[in-house]
């Protein structure tokens, strides 16, 4: 047999690999004929956008702060002798706070009387003879020059009884310096001085420091967008404000800045409370409601529906067949746990509150137990 008619009679074998390949190539084929897999709806929960009654309010977090903080300080060097009050006191305007030895101001004070009365001896004198040389001129035996003379010096002892006056004014000053009294009605805080310790006028570190609690304010800052709707409120007339967690605390909007900061987009506000029953303590960080108005009738969804974006907030609403889509809006004020929507939604339409990280425009989703929409 030759070997063209051995090659014709044997099968054709295939390297394997070749073999793969067309197999690859043809299942290729196949899959790209198939169709497009469909996603899993996602799955959310929603709720019915509502109309209802909302206070008119803006609900911020602000720092408590004394109406006046006053270190107390010495006018006057000398021994501290006796304190009067215990730390944490209530005091009230004038109240005697500290004592200093008052042994030395009592001797300048003495001195001063000394002198006054020395020189207003001498006054006497020269007024008694003032009038002698006024006669004596008078009848001719004394001259013009001399009569001047004693006249002018009575007169340099009136202005030397001026000054002694004022020494002993000075004096008593001082003396009553040593009595260090309470500027203003408020509560101390840690004594910083004790007696026997020796204190020196003006001094870098005070005696005491007192806070002013009644009335007190809290500061506190508002976003730039709601100036607007803050100063067109406050031109209608004082604005309340609550304060603390339960809102007890009731005051007045007294202060707003001349200027927004431009590094936070804040504004800052100051308010006034009574403080009578004390709830209110400086430094704490407390919950602020300014009253802006009246409730109104307004739109509202639940505020974690309410998303941020690039272009500003939207929702995600779904429609009849369960498909949802972006839409933007336009928000207004925040109340317990709803936002007021002012444009873009309207009422009755299913807004998504939970499940939106997994969202896209256009998903299919299902709605686990739908959530009942929250009266205003």
């Amino acid at each position: 047999m030759s070997l063209f008619a051995f090659i014709r009679c044997r099968p054709l074998l295939l390297p394997a690999s070749l073999l793969t390949l067309v197999a690859m190539t043809g299942c290729s084929d196949r899959d790209e004929k198939k169709a497009p897999v469909a996603k899993p709806p996602v799955p959310v929960r929603t709720v019915q956008a509502v109309t209802g009654k909302v206070p008119v309010e803006l609900q911020l977090f602000g720092t408590v702060e004394a109406k006046a903080t006053v270190p107390v300080k010495a006018q006057v060097s000398g021994q501290l002798q006796q304190v009067h009050f215990r730390e944490g006191d209530e005091v009230r305007q004038g109240a005697l706070l500290f004592t200093l030895d008052p042994k030395p101001f009592e001797l300048a004070l003495q001195q001063a009387e000394a002198a006054l009365a020395r020189d207003r001896a001498a006054q006497q004198q020269a007024r008694q003879q003032a009038e002698r040389y006024a006669q004596l001129l008078a009848q001719g035996y004394v001259s013009q020059q001399e009569h001047d003379q004693i006249q002018s010096s009575s007169a340099g002892l009136d202005a030397v009884l001026a000054i002694d006056q004022a020494a002993i004014a000075g004096a008593r000053l001082q003396l009553d310096y040593c009595r260090i009294r309470a500027p203003l009605s408020g509560r101390t805080g840690s004594l910083l001085a004790h007696p026997g310790a020796l204190v020196k006028d003006n001094a870098d570190e005070a005696l005491v420091v007192i806070h002013q609690l009644q009335p007190i304010n809290v500061t506190f800052t508002a976003p730039e967008r709601d100036f607007e709707r803050i100063r067109a409120a406050r031109a209608k007339g004082k604005l309340e404000v609550l304060a603390g967690d339960a809102g007890l605390s009731r005051g007045t909007l007294d202060f707003v800045d001349n200027a927004v900061d431009t590094a936070t987009g804040t504004i800052r506000l100051k308010a006034t409370f009574a403080n009578s029953d004390r709830r209110l303590w400086p430094g704490a960080f407390v919950r602020v409601v300014v009253q802006l108005g009246a409730a109104q009738e307004a739109l509202t969804v639940p505020t974690a529906a309410v998303q941020i974006g690039q272009q500003g907030s939207y929702l995600y609403v779904v429609d009849a067949a369960g498909s949802a889509s972006v839409r933007p809006v336009k928000t207004g004020a925040e109340w317990q746990g709803v936002t007021v929507i002012e444009t873009g939604l309207a009422a009755g339409e299913n807004v998504v509150v939970d499940g939106q990280a997994r969202l896209y425009p256009g998903a299919k989703v299902t709605i686990e137990a739908p959530l009942l929409p929250k009266k205003s």
